[in-house]
């Protein structure tokens, strides 16, 4: 287990944190509903092995009133009886998405979406996928770690 980020990561290129920090926000405002983008958020972020990801949406998703137990059957999401179709095309998506290059998402997974979602939403949802993917790429590659008390406002 690493204890130290490797730099001081939101101390530095601050253009570049600013416009990242920018496009996440922009994402939560979307069509989408903050509660979608944060299922999006945490499902991608279990799978990337985001700990400081994983704790923040979670976190978020409490606030909104989500229940626990569903949460935590979100790593299982396919078996679960908590999630509405719409949520199960967009988580669907977020992983087929993200197991790029691996995986190619197929035309049964875009199909799957398209019963649920507009053009727009689709782009947004895609935008929030990317988004959260490169968090964790930056998080988990820095081994930035889960603060034992969140900064306020996360």
């Amino acid at each position: 287990m690493m204890t130290q980020a490797r730099i001081p990561f939101f101390q530095l290129a601050p253009a570049n944190l600013q416009a990242m920090i920018a496009l996440s926000g922009s994402v939560k405002k979307s069509s989408l509903g903050s509660r979608l983008v944060e299922l999006i958020n945490l499902r991608v972020s279990q799978i990337n092995g985001c700990g400081v990801c994983v704790d923040m949406h979670w976190r978020d998703l409490i606030k909104q009133g989500a229940e626990p137990r569903h949460l935590n059957a979100l790593a299982g999401w396919r078996e679960a009886p908590f999630f509405s179709a719409l949520e199960r095309a967009a988580l669907n998506w977020a992983e087929a998405v993200n197991a790029l290059p691996q995986r190619q998402p197929s035309d049964d997974d875009f199909g799957q979406l398209t019963e649920h979602f507009t053009d727009n939403e689709i782009a947004e949802l895609s935008y929030a996928i990317a988004v959260i993917r490169a968090w964790n790429v930056i998080n988990a590659s820095l081994h930035n770690q889960i603060p034992e008390v969140p900064a306020p406002g996360f």
